[in-house]
């Protein structure tokens, strides 16, 4: 009975975590989707134009996320032993590093985003208008640009407020923001309520508004409750941070901006690669990776909540806890998506009817999402795997696991295979999603070893 009561105990708290964060990536990913049908209906150059841009800004998103890992690590395990101080730090550390990484993506983007795009547009048989479609990104792109710093500070302080148990303000938020999004883009895209039709450039500014709607919300909730929140007493006092912290929070958090920023630029280098099929492949890629974004949120969600429970039970020094605890988590998380998985493949062939795109791009994606849903039960073992080892510090294995992998075994497979053989997007993906079975194995082996289960905070 005891076993019992605990594995609901356990339940509860893990739903009371995930749920939130799950609701609040289920319907930003919703939106997303609906704001890509919106695009979509458009035509394909424009749909092809806007999936490149965002690509390249996934490559800037994944940055700002693995720069605030490493110091959220630290977040979490100082919360599990009530250091407000040791949690101020850490935000002043993600600040800082975040505003840099903004800087940077800016004018990289500014100067090289036009060649950046033209690297993913090929002439394939089945045809396309490739000027079109570049016009398309790079008017999009010079509008989203202005959203960069709102992400970031949404990233900011969502990520501490996560790291110490309150999750509902961002889901809040990020439901605020994905409504005035989706509003906005029927306005703006299609011209309603009186406004000029804007197309692409319409669904960029809906985004760049509904960014910073997300970053005020949470902002202001964060600053008005001090009492919840008491790392926020003294917050901008100094942006000063013990070099002793910094020392620790680079050797561990480099590592995992590394890590984010090979495996961002290595799905990237992925993309790139399907685009060698033609702008169809892009499209097709488009629209699966759109519905397989809003599927898989679920065992993101769950992995997200073993960082966060895990890594306070490791911060508090139930070492033997957090190993069970993982453990079951893992195993819902799997699960769970099994069945996601079976939803999903029925939805395959309806999903991409939604589009004003050709037959042979819808094809393309139906046999995509198919190839997706199969492997989503693997993909959540190794997002569970993934934040397993990232919650007691163990950085270089997460990036040998993740990022390395994707540039030194992954994009090779597909690189071969777009190159020199005939072999169909799809197939290059299959090809891919096998390699990916030897990350598998090695992750089941590092888990249960439990060499990641320690406490970095103690002294």
């Amino acid at each position: 009975m005891k076993i019992i009561e605990r594995n609901k105990t356990l339940l509860k708290t893990v739903l009371m975590v995930a749920f939130p964060i799950m609701i609040q990536n289920g319907f930003t990913n919703f939106v997303n989707l609906l704001d890509n049908i919106m695009v979509g209906r458009l035509g394909t150059e424009q749909m092809s134009g806007v999936a490149i841009v965002n690509e390249l800004l996934f490559v800037y998103n994944l940055c700002i996320f693995g720069g605030l890992s490493g110091a959220g690590i630290f977040t979490a395990q100082y919360f599990g032993k009530s250091d407000a101080e040791g949690v101020r730090n850490t935000f002043r550390f993600k600040f800082v590093l975040a505003m840099g990484l903004v800087l940077t993506a800016t004018v990289i983007l500014l100067l090289f985003g036009e060649n950046l795009i033209g690297y993913y547009l090929n002439e394939s048989p089945d045809g396309g208008d490739l000027a079109a479609a570049l016009k398309s990104g790079q008017s999009y792109l010079l509008i989203m640009l202005v959203g960069l710093p709102g992400f970031a500070l949404t990233q900011i302080y969502s990520s501490t407020l996560r790291e110490c148990g309150e999750t509902v303000v961002p889901m809040k938020a990020g439901v605020a923001a994905v409504l005035v999004n989706l509003s906005l883009n029927y306005v703006l895209i299609y011209g309603k309520l009186g406004f000029s039709a804007m197309g692409v450039g319409g669904a960029a500014i809906a985004t760049v508004i509904s960014r910073y709607v997300e970053a005020s919300i949470v902002l202001i909730w964060t600053h008005r409750h001090t009492d919840a929140q008491p790392f926020v007493k003294g917050l901008y006092r100094t942006l000063r941070v013990p070099s002793h912290l910094v020392s620790q929070i680079t050797k561990k958090g480099m590592i995992l901006l590394a890590n984010e920023t090979f495996w961002s630029l290595g799905m990237t280098l992925l993309t790139q690669c399907y685009s060698m099929r033609g702008l169809n492949a892009v499209a097709g890629v488009n629209i699966a990776n759109t519905i397989n974004n809003l599927f898989k949120v679920v065992f993101l969600s769950f992995g997200v909540s073993i960082g966060i429970i895990v890594g306070r039970l490791l911060g508090a020094g139930e070492i033997e806890e957090a190993k069970e605890t993982d453990r079951k988590i893992i195993i819902i998380s799997v699960v769970i998506s099994c069945f996601v998985g079976l939803l999903m493949l029925v939805v395959s062939p309806l999903f991409p009817r939604l589009y004003n795109t050709n037959e042979i791009a819808r094809h393309i994606a139906t046999s995509l999402i198919m190839v997706q849903a199969i492997c989503l039960p693997i993909e959540a073992f190794k997002n569970a795997t993934y934040f397993t080892l990232r919650s007691g510090g163990r950085t270089f294995l997460t990036f040998l696991f993740d990022g390395f992998f994707v540039i030194a075994v992954s994009f090779p497979i597909a690189y071969i295979m777009s190159r020199y053989t005939d072999a169909s997007v799809v197939w290059i993906l299959i090809s891919v999603h096998l390699g990916d079975l030897v990350k598998t194995v090695f992750g089941f082996v590092l888990v249960k070893k439990g060499i990641w289960a320690r406490n970095i905070v103690a002294q």
